[in-house]
């Protein structure tokens, strides 16, 4: 097998998912108003989880503990999605593959479908490719469509490397403290196909969501 194919294997995604578990074991993990969702989505509601691109390293540990709701993600269909879709695969979640640049459409499609079903998803805001810190169409689409309620979800760490990526993706070093906040239940969106109703649910997830990017 040569080096690129290895690098694309299931085997290979298999010890990546192996290491970030023991890598995320040496954080000092601290989760924050986890329950309210938790509470509505076993109580028959729907929610999306939403996260910026260049935070989603610390969740895929943690995140593993909502297996038992089998959650959707929509990962790309790049080959770097291949990897990350076959790790968030390992931690339990169920991914749909398609982005704003190739298959959104029936990606979205599926994961509404995912969501009426099994209740729980996330959702990646300005991936894969950006611009950083700019909410796209799809999560609020895809919540009014499914009747999920928007939860923005925030992750801090007090030591991180940064890297000169276009999201400025960061992990967080090892004993770092590092929080995980999920923000509160936005208001379920109302069906509409009026575009400038759309962008005011859009800029309003934005705008809560944007203090936590990190800079």
């Amino acid at each position: 097998m040569n080096t690129k194919k290895l690098l694309y294997s299931k085997r290979f995604a298999y010890l990546v998912y192996r290491f970030i578990r023991v890598y995320s074991a040496c954080l000092r993990l601290r989760v924050i108003n986890e329950a309210p969702w938790q509470q509505h989505v076993e109580a028959g509601g729907k929610v999306l989880l939403c996260v910026w691109h260049q935070q989603f390293f610390s969740l895929i540990r943690p995140f593993k503990a909502y297996a038992k709701y089998r959650p959707g993600l929509m990962i790309s269909r790049s080959r770097d999605g291949e990897m990350i879709a076959a790790v968030a695969n390992y931690t339990g979640w169920h991914t749909v593959r398609g982005s704003s640049s190739r298959g959104g459409r029936t990606a979205m499609s599926q994961m509404i479908r995912h969501l009426q079903e099994n209740r729980l998803g996330a959702h990646i805001l300005d991936g894969p490719r950006g611009p950083a810190g700019v909410v796209k169409n799809g999560a609020v689409k895809i919540a009014m469509d499914s009747g999920a309620r928007l939860v923005p979800v925030y992750v801090e760490a007090d030591a991180k490397w940064i890297f000169n990526s276009w999201d400025r993706f960061f992990v967080p070093k090892p004993l770092s403290r590092v929080r995980i906040r999920f923000g509160d239940m936005l208001p379920q969106i109302p069906r509409t196909s009026d575009t400038a109703a759309l962008e005011t649910w859009r800029k309003s997830l934005e705008d809560r969501m944007r203090p936590g990017l990190v800079r």
